[in-house]
């Protein structure tokens, strides 16, 4: 993997705002840059992919063991009165839409999970959306090679998969929903919105706070429309612990993501991911910080619930290298060996690699000063010439 240094667009900013991408700068800082990319080799895109599909059947794997454990689903801090709303919804084969796997990798030797993004992923809308714009207009600039292509069928697979739910699922008309105050969360559920209006699915946009409670324990909308069909860029694991989360099972909603989501969005999975499959190429070994495990000289210790590297720490024999705060802990811990990302300059690299119905579909790739990718990591374009 090569990241090489391009000149900009002149008017990339310009078509952010045509379309709708208000959020390439954030608090002052860059988001999205384009004065580098990254370049893969199609051996390199297609090891991704075959990685990425063999890791997500893992995961669906795990989910198969903790929906039959009430140990394991005590271990991954599921609320008691949810067991049944959750393993439900995996015995009924509830559908789900997307996922992205975080991998550390720089081209050479095995991708190693860090973790999966399984329930709320963000940054969809610039990996499938505003990359190809990118790639296509620098393509024209005479700016990359005529056969640069770019790993990334995220929105015809979005907009497929939202075609499918239509027409196999009942997914006619969906409520989207996120938390106010995040205009990147709004951004991500507006795209959405785009490649269900291109599927035929009709939508409708309301707050999780605007969600109400029907005479008959549905969940209803603001104009008391019953919610039959609902996307939410909101956790699981808040969810299942708030006053309402008794009514789930009985509102007959049909979620995306469904809840067995929550036991693979959980850094619980990982811990369970290592047990299933020791030696794993693609995993690091990883354990519940409350069991036994051998010593390790540097390693991560990861909330169960952490987002955006919130409440992270690295440690190297006892001493913290670097951590971020944040609200999470309390629910528990899990300690993951340390793997180094790659460095390019003065910066750590991520790849973000997507899931559209189970299917691999396309990379984003962050960068950051710091050791832990956090939600304000810049995000680079990419290519791959064959």
């Amino acid at each position: 993997m090569e990241r090489i240094a391009i000149s900009e667009r002149p008017d990339w900013r310009e078509k952010a705002t045509e379309y709708g991408f208000n959020f390439h700068t954030m608090y002052g800082e860059p988001y999205w840059c384009e004065d580098a990319y990254y370049k893969l080799t199609l051996e390199q895109v297609e090891r991704l992919e075959d990685v990425t599909a063999e890791l997500h059947q893992m995961c669906l794997q795990v989910v198969e063991k903790v929906v039959a454990s009430d140990v394991l689903l005590t271990k991954f801090r599921i609320p008691k009165h949810t067991w049944e709303f959750v393993r439900q919804s995996w015995r009924s084969q509830q559908p789900s839409l997307y996922s992205r796997l975080d991998l550390a990798w720089d081209g050479v030797g095995e991708p190693k999970l860090l973790e999966n993004n399984a329930d709320t992923p963000t940054s969809l809308y610039e990996a499938a959306f505003f990359q190809w714009i990118w790639l296509e207009d620098q393509i024209n600039a005479g700016k990359l090679p005529s056969n640069s292509d770019q790993f990334n069928s995220l929105q015809e697979k979005v907009i497929a998969r939202f075609a499918e739910l239509r027409e196999n699922h009942g997914f006619n008309l969906v409520h989207f929903t996120c938390c106010r105050d995040t205009v990147e969360d709004r951004g991500t559920v507006q795209y959405l919105q785009d490649c269900a209006a291109e599927a035929g699915v009709a939508s409708e946009f309301l707050y999780i706070d605007d969600i109400g409670l029907g005479e008959k324990g549905q969940f209803t909308d603001p104009q008391d429309q019953v919610i039959s069909n609902l996307f939410k860029l909101y956790p699981w694991e808040y969810m299942l612990r708030e006053m309402f989360s008794t009514k789930l099972e009985d509102a007959g909603v049909r979620w995306l993501e469904p809840a067995w989501k929550s036991i693979i969005s959980n850094k619980a999975l990982l811990p369970m991911l290592w047990e299933m499959f020791p030696n794993h190429p693609n995993l690091l070994p990883a354990w519940f910080a409350e069991d036994d495990h051998p010593p390790m000289e540097k390693y991560v210790v990861k909330p169960i619930f952490s987002r955006e590297g919130a409440n992270i720490s690295i440690i190297e024999n006892g001493q913290t290298l670097e951590k971020v705060d944040g609200p999470y802990g309390e629910e528990g811990m899990i300690v993951q060996q340390f793997c180094p990302l790659p460095k390019f300059g003065d910066s750590y690299v991520l790849i973000g690699s997507w899931l559209i119905d189970d299917q691999p579909a396309g990379i984003g790739i962050r960068e950051d000063r710091a050791m832990i990718t956090q939600d304000l990591s810049r995000f680079y374009p990419h290519i791959f010439v064959d």
